[in-house]
């Protein structure tokens, strides 16, 4: 006998989890980039980063940690978190000498490649892209290849 079609299996479970964790690290770093955003603006100028780059970190991580984590356009997001991780990797963590920038660099591969591969798995059955291609009726073809 086969499962009903809306009783999710192990899979559906495990990849939600996964989206969920992998969406954990960029909800938590951006609401506490956002919730003192003048530190933040302070701290992105010691960088040489303008206010308006501040405000698009913090805006990037929790847009695209909700996208991941509820799996709506999860696609789009995962691949923007990505390229982050990626940008933050090769910009700010190519000192290997010490031990630390290293972890920090390897990490931030490991996450896009993580958020790469969910780019292309997609959010899985558990999420509101598949709730929207069920119910929804004339989704543009270009929209439903992205979600």
């Amino acid at each position: 006998m086969e499962n009903a079609p809306s009783r999710p299996r192990l899979a559906d479970l495990i990849l939600l989890l996964g989206r969920l964790l992998l969406a954990l690290i960029f909800l938590h770093e951006g609401s506490t980039l956002a919730a003192d955003i003048g530190a933040t603006i302070d701290t992105f100028a010691t960088l040489g980063l303008s206010a308006p780059v501040a405000l698009g970190v913090s805006t990037l991580q929790i847009g695209a940690g909700f996208s991941v984590a509820a799996g709506f356009l999860s696609r789009i997001g995962a691949v923007a978190l990505g390229l982050f991780c990626l940008a933050t990797a090769f910009l700010f963590h190519t000192n290997f000498a010490s031990q630390n920038e290293l972890l920090h660099f390897e990490k931030d591969l490991a996450i896009a490649g993580g958020m790469f591969v969910l780019a292309v798995s997609g959010a899985g059955s558990i999420s509101i892209d598949n709730l929207l291609k069920r119910r929804v009726r004339g989704i543009p073809a270009w929209l439903r290849a992205v979600m």
